[in-house]
């Protein structure tokens, strides 16, 4: 059953048609990688996902629910949530409160406005549960800014998760890691398999096609073939998208 269906997206940049006419669907509980060359328009399809870019033609369908013209914060009450691909944390807070303050922000102000939010006892029980989650228990009390990169970028997935998102966009979350980190964020994110649904954008191959259940190849805006690791990895036009027709001779 789907989860989300995606029908004729088009979002133009003046004379660049960044995504043309793409359909894509995502079942429930997969996680579904998009994958394509530089400039193929996956960022951009993540931000009209997300509800951050504004498509100029299509649908955007979320549980059967027509979420296209929905701002940002409504697709996150929808159970839609995202990470980016540059690190977006609070730098001089501690994760554990950048993790209490994503939780607040989904919940809803506690409105005792005398009170320390040190003192939310239940708040940062489930703030440290979500560090706990992303293997970040340890480093609760340590400023974001201080965190090895890979852990900031560990930290944004508790943020997104923090909202408890049916629907999970994850836009580069291995960019600019080593293989440390790299395997660490892998084992991550493999832990979140079935326990929400992932659309996961990454240009680590390896990684993707270790994680993925099934795989959209996009190309100049368009989804040029969609299937199972081994279905892409023998398809011939990924592979000239790629690789070039020599590698197809």
């Amino acid at each position: 059953m789907s989860l989300l269906e995606v029908r004729g997206l088009t979002k133009r940049f003046g004379g660049l048609v960044a995504t043309d006419r793409l359909d894509l669907s995502v079942a429930e509980g997969e996680l579904h990688a998009v994958i394509g060359p530089n400039g193929a328009g996956k960022t951009t399809l993540i931000g009209q996902l997300a509800g951050t870019l504004r498509p100029d033609a299509g649908s955007i369908v979320m549980q059967g629910l027509d979420v296209t013209r929905r701002s940002a914060h409504t697709r996150v009450a929808r159970g839609i949530a995202r990470s980016y691909q540059v690190t977006n944390v609070f730098r001089r807070f501690t994760a554990l409160d950048n993790a209490a303050l994503a939780i607040q922000a989904c919940s809803g102000s506690s409105f005792r406005f005398w009170r320390s939010a040190a003192r939310e006892t239940a708040l940062f029980e489930r703030a440290r549960a979500l560090l706990d989650r992303v293997g970040l228990r340890a480093r609760a009390d340590v400023p974001a800014g201080a965190l090895a990169h890979g852990e900031q970028r560990q930290l944004e997935v508790a943020l997104a998760l923090a909202s408890q998102p049916r629907l999970l966009l994850l836009d580069e979350p291995m960019a600019g890691m080593g293989p440390d980190e790299s395997e660490r964020m892998l084992q991550l994110i493999a832990s979140l398999k079935g326990r929400v649904t992932i659309v996961l954008v990454e240009h680590d191959m390896d990684a993707v096609f270790r994680l993925a259940d099934r795989l959209s190849v996009l190309v100049y805006g368009r989804v040029l073939a969609t299937g199972t690791p081994p279905e892409i990895r023998a398809n011939a036009d990924v592979r000239q998208a790629y690789l070039g027709a020599e590698a197809t001779a």
